[in-house]
Formats: C-alpha cells, structure tokens, sequence
C-alpha cells in the first residue's frame, strides 16, 4: 500500500467518477483504475462497486474512507512543516552567558540554528526577542516582563549560586551572612541587580553598592579580598577560574537559586522556531527549583509554593546596607 493509493481511493471516493477524479489527479484513467484495484488487492477488500455507469462505496470502502481521509491529510501537514523548515531563515538564538552545551546537536536536523554572537544582559536580551531582533534568548526573566513583553518561558537551566571568600575554608555559609554587590550602571547590571536586591531583603544578607563594575571579574575578586567576607557570586562568573587565594562556598538557608529561561514571542508561529522550542525543552525537569531549602526571587516564573527567604521568626533584625564601595581612580 502506498500513500500515492490512499489519496487517489480518496478522491475516487469524493467523485464517484474515474474520469472526473482522473482529471483532478492529472493522471490517465486506466492508470487510476491500475492503481486503485493494485489497492484493494493488497487490502484484501472490495473498495469501489463499478459498472459502467456508476461507482460507489462499498460498505468496506465507506468504513476505510475517513481513515485515509486522515493519513492523507496527515501526510500533507507533514510535508508542509518540513517544506516549512527547509526554506525558513535560520533561527536566531541569543543567550547571556550560559547555553546547553549541546544546543547545535539538538538543533541540528530540525531546523537551522544561528546563535547570536552579541553577548547581551538577560533583559536586553528578552526585549530582543520582543522586538524581533531575536527568535528565542536564554536569560533571566522576572514574570512581570514576559507579561510587559508579552514573552513566554520556559525553565531549561539552573546554576546554583555560591560565595567567594578568602582563605581554605569551603563550608556553608549561611545567606544571612553573604554580601551581594549591585552595580550602579542599571543599563549593563538591571536583571542583576534586581535579584541581588530581592535576595537581600528576603533573607538579611549585607547589601552594597559600586560603581566600578565590580560584581563580576577581576576587580570583584579584589572586592572580595577586601571585604574579608563572603560575597555572593553572579552567575557571570560562575564558572570563571578563581584565583588561589579565594574559595568557593556553598551558601544555605536558604540556597539561591539562579534560573535560565528559554524566551519566545507568545504569539510565535515560525514552525521552524516552534520546533527548536519543543526540542530544547523537551525533558526537561524542574532541576530542583521546587526543592527544600532553595530560594528564588518572588517574581521568577519557575518559583514554586513555599519558596523563598526564611519564615519571619527567623529573620534577622539586622539588615543593614554597607557603604558603597567607590570606584578608585
């Protein structure tokens, strides 16, 4: 049985007529006859009762018919997709500075993939998407922007967020007694510096304020050295070698938790995009963001039911923000 036999019995079946259904097929008539009696010997069934002239269904014919109604239709919604994928521009992608790592091997037979080389803060890279400079973005994003945007997400990576202190000791450290850096410069630190400020308020840790760009790099480590105590790290540097001098610190009570949303248009009909959001989101989990102990900010679209900072008796008293650390010129 082939498809090409399918969807001539279905138009058989719609005309009732060998010589009008052969004209819409653009076939000659004996052919038609050829085929459609090649399919019922392979069905084993009498599809069509002919004679010269009339045709008509047979009992079996008009039970089969909606079936190959259906694969026929199938067929042609299959083809469209792929004629869809194989002609459409690639799909830009945009992220921060984190991606699967397998990003171009999920992509790869579905649809063309361009990862985007211009390295963009998370809500620089959701407003690319909203203006169609991007397809999709791996970022952060708060749940009143993809609103705003009108953006929809999905979760696809977490880092676990850690302090950096000096010295050796690498045990936990409790979230009341990091300190978080926001920067001065909204433009390059927004997304940043709205976590690091929410995360402080939620759980006591020490706020402070620069103006050096110093919440990442080189000149964080030296913001490190000089405060003498655990500072939260930014997901920029999560993974960033570190200098011999400093360790790294599990942070507890609560954990936070950073999370990287796959971003798209929630009016997106590109098939080729549409594709490549199944893939990349396919399986995967919640990857322990409803987990115990964890926090995420109260305005992450992942952030589940009794999540967050320490219950109010917990809390303590003392909140208060550092100086700024000015930058040395």
């Amino acid at each position: 049985m082939e498809l090409r036999q399918l969807r001539y019995f279905v138009v058989v079946a719609e005309e009732l007529n060998f010589g009008r259904a052969a004209e819409r097929l653009h076939i000659a008539g004996p052919s038609l006859s050829q085929q459609i009696k090649a399919l019922e010997r392979d069905l084993k069934v009498s599809l069509f009762d002919r004679d010269r002239r009339s045709v008509a269904l047979t009992p079996a014919g008009a039970a089969l018919l909606p079936d190959a109604r259906a694969l026929v239709r199938h067929a042609d919604e299959f083809r469209r997709k792929a004629t869809g994928l194989a002609v459409s521009d690639p799909v830009r992608i945009g992220y921060v500075n984190w991606r699967p790592a397998d990003l171009a091997d999920r992509a790869a037979g579905v649809a063309q993939l361009r990862v985007d080389t211009w390295v963009m803060p998370s809500h620089t890279q959701a407003a690319r998407v909203a203006d169609g400079s991007l397809d999709l973005a791996i970022c952060w994003v708060p749940t009143d922007d993809l609103a705003e945007l009108s953006l929809q997400a999905h979760l696809i990576g977490v880092d676990r967020l850690y302090a950096l202190c000096v010295g050796t000791d690498d045990s936990p450290v409790a979230a009341k007694d990091v300190v978080v850096l926001v920067d001065a410069d909204v433009a390059s630190w927004s997304s940043w510096n709205r976590y690091a400020e929410e995360f402080a308020a939620d759980t006591g840790a020490r706020l402070m304020r620069t103006d050096d760009g110093g919440v990442t790099g080189p000149t964080f480590f030296e913001h490190v050295r000089r405060l003498g105590r655990p500072v939260l790290n930014n997901p920029k540097g999560q993974d960033a070698p570190l200098p011999r001098d400093l360790v790294r610190r599990p942070i507890v009570a609560p954990t936070p938790l950073w999370t990287w949303s796959l971003v798209w248009r929630r009016a997106e009909d590109n098939a080729a995009v549409r594709a490549l959001i199944d893939v990349f989101t396919c399986d995967v989990g919640d990857l322990g963001v409803h987990g115990d102990g964890v926090w995420l900010p109260p305005d992450d679209p992942h952030r589940g039911r009794g999540q967050g900072g320490q219950h109010d008796d917990d809390r303590p008293g003392d909140q208060r923000e550092l100086k700024p650390i000015v930058q040395q010129r």
